[in-house]
């Protein structure tokens, strides 16, 4: 394969997004499904899509700039000095073969090794390797297209909830993506098939899952966390007040006397586990008091409570 820089028509300073934008361009130019009566077509898309995964990936683009890999991402520097100890195919033999390919060890038959590099006895022909090493080789699978990335930010209550979330592909399709079961920020969803085409199929879509935050709810693990509002009258003498939850309004029953801080727990309203079971909503209680508030002043003027309620802290 030539410089897989030239074959997209980029320079070596080009930047990952100007690779993609040359390779998607050339791609929908050069795919097989549009070139069906134009192998060339079908041969250059194959080049062009072996020189997109050489350079989309990082590492491998910094060692091929480097030299130490060549554009079928190898290590450079071909079979590393021949089979014998002469530096090449007939150097030297130590252990006094006659004629052959250097100094195979004994035993081994210098078939077996040509069968594994280049796909069998035959490919060497009746004439030695005149006939061409390369005509037998056996090919790996055709590679496929490229993964696409896509970062998703679902609502918080749709998370919770597992709702369907509709999505946009590069291509302008959408589809309808189902939440997992144990749902966690940053994870990643594998769409196969819905990536870039090529010769060996479509590549991937990696979807990263983003939960955006609420105005009111706050995730504890598995559990929803709200800090709830209630009057002061609600607080002395109980009440069956409205709580809001992701899967919509509930009552709660607050007792007589309850106290600012107090937690209830609701069942079964916070998020999904891995085994599809869900958390709870825990309900922290606030008890509000108005401010300069006359007519509560008035009823409390003579009044005091001569508990000791902070005793347990000593001095």
């Amino acid at each position: 394969m030539a410089d897989p820089y030239s074959i997209l028509g980029v320079p070596r300073s080009a930047s990952e997004k100007d690779i993609k934008s040359a390779y998607r361009k050339l791609a929908k130019e050069l795919h097989p499904d549009t070139n069906k009566d134009n192998p060339k077509a079908t041969e250059r898309f194959s080049e062009v899509t072996r020189a997109y995964d050489l350079l989309s990936d990082r590492d491998k683009r910094a060692k091929f700039d480097r030299g130490e890999i060549d554009v079928d991402g190898n290590p450079a520097g071909g079979f590393g000095g021949g089979f014998g100890g002469g530096g090449g195919f007939g150097g030297g033999n130590p252990r006094g073969h006659q004629g052959g390919f250097g100094s195979a060890p004994e035993g081994m038959d210098l078939g077996d090794i040509f069968e594994g590099l280049f796909g069998g006895r035959g490919g060497m022909g009746g004439a030695g390797m005149g006939g061409g090493m390369g005509s037998g080789a056996r090919r790996g699978p055709p590679p496929k297209g490229a993964n696409v990335n896509y970062k998703l930010l679902v609502p918080f209550v749709d998370a919770a909830t597992r709702a369907n979330q509709r999505i946009t592909l590069s291509d302008g399709k959408t589809i309808d993506l189902k939440l997992p079961a144990g749902l966690e920020h940053g994870q990643q969803m594998r769409l196969g098939g819905k990536g870039e085409p090529g010769p060996g199929g479509n590549g991937d879509a990696i979807v990263t899952i983003e939960i955006g935050a609420h105005p009111f709810y706050e995730r504890d693990g598995d559990n929803i966390r709200l800090d709830l509002p209630i009057s002061l009258t609600e607080a002395v003498l109980g009440a069956k007040v409205k709580v809001p939850t992701v899967d919509g309004p509930v009552m709660l029953t607050v007792a007589p006397g309850t106290s600012s801080g107090r937690t209830l727990r609701l069942k079964g309203r916070g998020f999904s586990r891995k085994d599809a079971t869900r958390g709870d909503q825990l309900v922290t209680l606030q008890i509000d008091i108005p401010a300069d508030d006359p007519d509560l002043k008035a009823r409390l003027d003579g009044w005091q409570d001569m508990r000791d309620i902070r005793s347990k802290f000593g001095g």
